[in-house]
């Protein structure tokens, strides 16, 4: 039986603030839905976070339904 162990990857300083950054650009990205209370376009960022808190409420039994709202980035 031949055991095949995981490669690690190490990343230098400068590639990783620039996947954090990139990271962080793609988070700041304007989508399409609209926010829950204010209705206009919103972060990738803020989406995320909304979408959670709908979560959470449906798994408390707060709300009767959550239906995600899926953008593309």
């Amino acid at each position: 039986m031949k055991l095949k162990m995981g490669k690690r990857i190490h990343f230098c300083e400068y590639e990783t603030d620039s996947l954090a950054e990139g990271l962080n650009n793609l988070f700041e990205n304007e989508v399409g839905i609209p926010r829950i209370k204010h209705g206009n376009k919103q972060t990738l960022d803020t989406l995320i976070n909304e979408e959670a808190l709908l979560l959470a409420k449906y798994l408390r039994n707060e709300r009767k339904e959550w239906q995600p709202r899926i953008s593309t980035v």
